[in-house]
């Protein structure tokens, strides 16, 4: 019995000698080569932001009073950068004269690790960059007085027997930690939520690549 259309697309796909084979292959190789070159793009565009971003505010920090903010998201922000580098000299690593499917396999495995690093990172990056804004403000010039001394006098003034612990009302101790534990506990959800936001086009596509390519191979 003669052969199928399918069953002759999906053998060319898959013998390296047959007639098709080439001209399927270098059509999902560019396909796949495009997409992920436009991730790479992308993700070095975003990492040229964060480190513009943190220069600039960095130089702001200090212009408007509060340079421990600034200083504390610039170190946070460097690190941050410094790891993602790292990961896209690995992306850079993958051979893309392998077949179209291999590279889109190892580009997932590359995903899936960077996602988890980051992930990681993001419980520590959130309560940081939440705990540095407190203390910009709190050691805040305001007219000769720490701006955080000021409020707690005031608190006083209206609350005389307010609790305070090292010179902080309890209560705002509080709930500092409760947002501390939040940011700490979601800092990967966000992290997901703010990748889908930026990325999440291009994971659709290469899913969709995945699917046909692993469909002409069944």
């Amino acid at each position: 019995m003669e052969k199928s259309i399918e069953n002759i697309w999906r053998e060319g796909f898959v013998e390296s000698d047959a007639l098709v084979a080439p001209k399927i292959n270098n059509l999902y190789n560019q396909k796949s080569i495009h997409i992920i070159d436009k991730f790479k793009r992308m993700f070095k565009i975003n990492l040229i932001a964060i480190v513009v971003f943190s220069f600039a505010f960095l130089f702001i920090s200090f212009f408007v009073g509060i340079p421990i903010t600034g200083i504390i998201f610039f170190v946070t922000l460097s690190v941050l950068v410094v790891i993602n580098k790292k990961l896209l000299n690995d992306l850079e690593k993958i051979d893309i004269g392998i077949s179209s499917y291999q590279y889109l396999k190892a580009f997932n495995q590359w995903i899936n690790k960077q996602i988890s690093i980051n992930k990681r990172f993001s419980k520590f990056l959130y309560p940081i960059i939440f705990m540095s804004l407190v203390l910009g403000f709190w050691f805040k010039d305001a007219e000769g007085e720490p701006l955080g001394e000021r409020l707690v006098s005031k608190i006083l003034t209206g609350f005389p027997e307010t609790y305070l612990v090292f010179g902080i009302p309890a209560i705002g101790i509080v709930i500092a930690l409760i947002i501390i534990g939040l940011l700490a506990l979601f800092g990967g959800q966000i992290y997901k939520w703010d990748l889908k936001l930026v990325y999440g086009r291009i994971f659709k596509k290469l899913g969709e690549l995945m699917t046909d390519i692993e469909s002409l191979r069944s």
